[in-house]
């Protein structure tokens, strides 16, 4: 463990204090696509005890300009168990849990209850309402994050600030009720924005640096504009 890690442990801010806390951390990501898929490398990568993988899609053509976890090979698949294996081929010290299925009003508080805290990588608001209001209920963190285009944001909700996602976005009906948004974006910006909320997770568990917590972080990738705004 020592050589895989080292060269994390070496940084003052992690030391061997922190590799710790990550090993003794489970963490559920919602949706394995775009975003979800480098938060699922890093955060395996570096050493997180148990990740929770949910998501119902399998493996399309479509997927594979900007899904970096999967392959040709892997088309009808589905989305989890190829992630599932090419998580543990990465890191086979970490323990990955595939749930083949949606989050939905009936399985969420007993499935988040069971991690520490939840990651982000949905592109529906209803999923985020949902996984905004049962983490509030459980008192569990949730890294948010979301894309358009070429354009990101990411945030830290439910922590010490208190700030939730109804305080981004408190109108639900109307959110939920807007058409469908353009579906195009390259594969960098889900790249970009999903490595931030990694780093949100990394910090928040092992306790340092300055969270999103209440603060909204936007990039726009066609400027490299970035902000961090208070909610």
């Amino acid at each position: 463990m020592e050589m895989r890690y080292d060269r994390q442990t070496m940084l003052p801010e992690m030391g061997k204090e922190g590799q710790a806390k990550l090993r003794n951390t489970s963490v559920l990501l919602v949706g394995v696509g775009g975003l979800g898929s480098p938060i699922a490398l890093y955060l395996t990568g570096a050493g997180i005890g148990t990740l929770g993988i949910m998501d119902s899609d399998t493996v399309s053509l479509t997927n594979l300009q900007r899904q970096v976890l999967y392959t040709e090979s892997e088309l009808g698949q589905q989305k989890v168990h190829c992630a599932q294996h090419r998580l543990q081929s990465l890191n086979s010290e970490v323990t990955i849990c595939p749930y083949p299925f949606n989050l939905t009003t009936k399985n969420a508080e007993e499935i988040i209850n069971q991690y520490d805290l939840v990651v982000d990588g949905c592109d529906n608001f209803a999923t985020r309402y949902l996984i905004n209001d049962t983490c509030v209920k459980l008192g569990k963190p949730y890294i948010y994050g979301a894309i358009f285009g070429l354009q990101g944001q990411v945030s830290v909700f439910n922590h010490k600030s208190g700030k939730t996602y109804r305080d981004l976005f408190p109108d639900e009906n109307g959110m939920k009720s807007m058409p469908p948004l353009s579906k195009g974006v390259i594969g960098v910006t889900p790249a970009v924005t999903g490595s931030i909320e990694a780093t949100e997770v990394i910090k928040l568990i092992c306790g340092f640096g300055d969270l999103l917590d209440g603060k909204l972080w936007t990039i726009d990738l066609r400027n490299m504009q970035t902000n961090i705004i208070s909610l």
